[in-house]
């Protein structure tokens, strides 16, 4: 059985769970490392589902989609969620690709051109540059020891933004700890290694759709300048930037969400057309 091969009967067992709402043109939500389509994309949901069938999948250990057996595939994910759409009637749909996302959602935009209609990326990455790759690496580590309670103090500091961890009183930011602990999925580490192998530069310049780079000027995950220099390589790509962390759904989500629902509506009346202010 060819690699290919493998990989589809590795899909067909082992099937992504998927998150439907709403109704409309559709809208892909690719979601982070860690995360799964709520976890990511629900305080926005509403918002995108508002006018759109916004259409997700869980990535292999997290949410309702079992663990995978091998490492993870970015064009893997990136089938699974057209699979999604495909299934759904979607024959052209726009792509937000949060954080891990981002890599998934340009792999789709770069391997199906003519059904994307615009792409949204946000707190994400072309390539993982130092500074992320060995945090990914770190939390990769952590995640194979079983380690929650480390994998929690490590990780929640790279999530908040300096601001908002300062808010946090010591019972709270205890608090934060144990939730990281007790909610973080079984694929946690399979996705990290992902992010420290994902690299989708060689399809930036490529890209056709309209395209949103949301910079989250606070990450210490993904630092602005790596954010910055994939917008860069889109040509006529768009930047917004928001002053949060790596969790804008947690920090600011209804800044985040307004600001996808502006840019999707610009772009549905003049397909590339749209200013942030």
């Amino acid at each position: 059985m060819t690699d290919q091969a493998s990989a589809r009967a590795a899909r067909a067992a082992e099937p992504y769970a998927r998150t439907v709402r709403g109704s409309g043109p559709g809208l892909l939500l690719a979601h982070g490392a860690g995360g799964s389509v709520e976890a990511n994309y629900g305080p926005v949901l509403p918002a995108l589902a508002a006018a759109r069938t916004t259409v997700g999948v869980d990535y292999p250990g997290t949410g309702a989609t079992p663990r995978a057996t091998g490492p993870l595939r970015l064009d893997d994910l990136a089938d699974e969620l057209v699979a999604a759409a495909d299934t759904e009637g979607l024959d052209r749909f726009a792509v937000a690709g949060y954080s891990l996302g981002g890599p998934v959602a340009v792999r789709i935009a770069a391997r199906h051109p003519g059904r994307v209609t615009a792409l949204l990326l946000t707190a994400t990455f072309g390539h993982p540059a130092p500074q992320l790759r060995l945090a990914a690496e770190t939390w990769r580590t952590l995640a194979a020891a079983g380690d929650r309670d480390a994998f929690a103090r490590f990780l929640l500091p790279y999530a908040l933004s300096s601001r908002a961890l300062h808010a946090l009183t010591d019972a709270e930011a205890a608090a934060a700890v144990r939730e990281l602990a007790a909610t973080a999925p079984p694929g946690a580490g399979d996705h990290a290694d992902l992010v420290t192998r994902a690299d989708v530069r060689a399809d930036l310049a490529g890209i056709t759709a309209p395209t949103l780079v949301v910079v989250t000027t606070e990450d210490r995950l993904a630092p602005p300048p790596a954010q910055r220099e994939l917008a860069a390589s889109i040509p006529g790509a768009h930047v917004a930037e928001m002053a949060t962390g790596h969790l804008p759904f947690a920090e600011l989500p209804d800044a985040w969400g307004a600001l996808m629902v502006e840019f999707l509506r610009a772009t549905d009346v003049s397909g590339r057309a749209f200013r942030h202010s």
